[in-house]
C-alpha cells in the first residue's frame, strides 16, 4: 500500500467515523462504541477489498458482506452513504419511523445491504450459507462477516465455523472485533472467549491476528485470506471500543448510548481536529 492510499484510507476511516456519530445523535440511540471499533475495518472493506458497485447494488459477481454484529450498522451506513450507495444526508435520520435506515441493517430497504442481521449468532450463520452457495453454483465471489468478541459467546457462531471449515470455505472470511467489551462490561468477565485464535485454529481456520486500526495489517490479512486455499480464513483484529472519541475510548457504557448535543460537539470537534491534520500531512 503506498503512503497516499494509506493517507486516503485514514481520512475515509475519520468521515466514517463522523458519520457514526452524526448518524447516533439523530437518532438519540444506537451504537457507537462498536461501530467506532470497526471503522477502519468498514473503510477498508468498501474502499479497498470488496468487489461491489454502488450503481448496481444487486449485481451478481458482487462480494457479499454480512454484519453479523448487527447494532453496529451505524458503521455500516457511514461507509456505505461514503462510498455511494445513499445520500450521506440521510445518515441523521437513523432509526427514525419514516427512515429506511433502521438499527439493525435492512437488506430490502438499505442499498448494499446484504443480509438483514440483528440477532447476534445469525449472521455468521448467513455468511457460511452463501458462501456454500457460492461454490454449489461454481461463482467466484468472496464472503465477509465481521462479528463482536462478545458475539462468539453464542454457541450458534460455532456452529457456523464448524459448517465453513467441514465444507473447506476458502470464499469465506470471518472477521472478530476484539474491543474487549460489551454491553454489560469486559468479555473476559461476562463470559471469557479467550484464546479465540487458538480456539479458531482447533475450528479448521487459518488465522491471522491483527491491530484492527492498522490498514498496513489488514491489507495483509486480507491478502492472506485470498491467497489461502482448501480452508476459511478468520481474522482477529485488536481494537478499542469508540476508537476516534476521547470520552467514548475503552468505555463499556458507550456500547448502547447515543451523544447528546454537548457531546456531540466535543465528538466532532475532535474528529474534524483529527481530519485536518490528516490532511494536512
Amino acid at each position: 500500500m503506498t503512503a497516499a492510499e494509506k493517507k486516503q484510507l485514514a481520512i475515509t476511516a475519520c468521515k466514517v467515523r463522523m458519520g457514526i456519530v452524526t448518524a447516533t445523535h439523530g437518532a438519540k440511540a444506537g451504537h457507537p462504541g462498536g461501530s467506532l471499533s470497526a471503522a477502519d475495518l468498514f473503510t477498508y472493506l468498501y474502499f479497498k477489498e470488496l468487489h461491489v458497485d454502488p450503481s448496481n447494488p444487486k449485481m451478481d459477481e458482487r462480494d457479499r458482506f454480512v454484519l453479523s454484529k448487527g447494532h453496529t450498522a451505524p458503521g455500516l451506513y457511514s461507509a456505505l452513504a461514503l462510498r455511494g450507495f445513499f445520500p450521506v444526508e440521510d445518515l441523521p435520520t437513523l432509526r427514525h419511523i419514516d427512515s429506511y435506515l433502521q438499527g439493525h441493517p435492512n437488506m430490502n430497504t438499505v442499498p448494499g445491504v446484504d443480509m438483514s442481521t440483528g440477532s447476534l449468532g445469525q449472521g455468521i450463520s448467513v455468511a457460511a450459507g452463501m458462501a456454500k452457495g457460492a461454490k454449489l453454483q461454481g461463482k467466484d465471489y468472496r464472503v465477509y462477516t465481521l462479528l463482536g468478541d462478545g458475539e462468539i459467546q453464542e454457541g450458534q457462531v460455532w456452529e457456523a465455523l464448524m459448517f465453513g471449515a467441514h465444507y473447506h470455505l476458502d470464499n469465506l472470511c470471518v472477521i472478530i472485533d476484539n474491543n474487549g467489551l460489551q454491553i454489560d462490561g469486559k468479555v473476559s468477565d461476562v463470559m471469557s472467549p479467550y484464546p479465540i485464535p487458538e480456539k479458531l485454529r482447533a475450528f479448521g481456520y487459518a488465522v491471522a491476528e491483527i491491530d484492527g486500526h492498522d490498514f498496513d495489517q489488514i491489507e495483509a490479512a486480507m491478502t492472506l485470506a485470498r491467497a489461502t486455499k482448501g480452508k476459511p480464513f478468520a481474522i482477529v483484529m485488536k481494537t478499542t471500543k469508540g476508537k476516534g472519541v476521547s470520552y467514548m475510548e475503552d468505555k463499556a457504557g458507550w456500547h448502547g448510548k447515543a451523544p447528546n448535543d454537548e457531546e456531540y460537539k466535543i465528538a466532532m470537534d475532535e474528529l474534524n481536529a483529527q481530519l485536518a491534520e490528516l490532511e494536512a500531512n
